[in-house]
């Protein structure tokens, strides 16, 4: 999955670089450029939820957390 990721990434990168020298040529081609931007972003952030420990953020989320009250910010 993270290496199908990475490729993915790779070949966003090079259609960005293409499309760079076209981008004040046509409005079309800007609007792929920033289509293209955006899928590379998301697929960046896959990658960085796929290399994040499930276990991990599956305890976090079960642990109760500590709500702070107003109260609590003046105390002395």
């Amino acid at each position: 999955m993270e290496k199908e990721l990475t490729r993915l990434i790779k070949e966003k990168e090079i259609q960005l670089a293409k499309l760079k020298e076209h981008i004040d040529k046509s409005t079309i081609c800007s609007d792929l450029y920033n289509k293209v931007v955006l899928e590379k972003a998301i697929l960046k952030k896959e990658l960085e939820e796929s290399k994040k420990n499930k276990v991990v953020v599956s305890i976090k989320n079960f642990l109760p957390r500590k709500k702070t009250l107003i109260c609590d910010y003046f105390k002395k």
